[in-house]
């Protein structure tokens, strides 16, 4: 069983599709937070989330990684339809990656700002807030291509248009 699961650790689609859900239901339970500590006006229970914002947004990053390195194993195991939506979301993570390390941005200057500016504190969330939202939409939109890669259930709509290879 060990030798199983090292081996599948050195699988890049695998360790994926293991990481996966932290940039979108990691980021939507800290944001959740967030918003919940803005309300009672709670700047423990703000710090808290933000690191949780910060970690969730920044997982982005090997998720990015794996789903790179995996993108030619993935095509070999992939249908037709499957090799479009690999593209679709393959080219939806390469446009829209930046904002997940905005966010990262955003959410380690709104913990650390306030120590020396604290009246930054209720602006910086309220962005983080509002970025949050936005990087949330863009992961779904990101994650809703990649679903259809090899899930033919989820598929209920024609197969995205190739883009120009100038576009990548």
């Amino acid at each position: 069983m060990i030798d199983t699961v090292l081996r599948d650790l050195r699988q890049p689609e695998y360790i994926h599709v293991l990481l996966n859900p932290l940039p979108v239901y990691g980021l939507l339970i800290a944001w959740i937070g967030l918003i919940v500590a803005f309300f009672f006006k709670n700047r423990r229970a703000q710090l808290a989330t933000l690191v949780l914002v910060l970690i969730s947004s920044i997982s982005a990053w090997p998720v990015y990684e794996f789903g790179q390195q995996a993108y030619d194993r993935v095509l070999s195991m992939a249908d037709e339809d499957g090799h479009a939506w690999l593209d679709e979301h393959r080219d939806r993570a390469e446009d829209l990656i930046w904002i997940f390390y905005a966010l990262a941005a955003l959410s380690a200057i709104a913990i650390a700002a306030p120590m020396k500016w604290p009246r930054s504190s209720l602006p910086l969330v309220i962005a983080v807030i509002l970025l949050g939202g936005v990087t949330l939409g863009t992961g779904g939109y990101i994650a809703y291509a990649g679903g259809r890669i090899r899930h033919r259930e989820f598929r209920n709509e024609p197969v995205p248009p190739k883009r120009p290879e100038h576009e990548h």
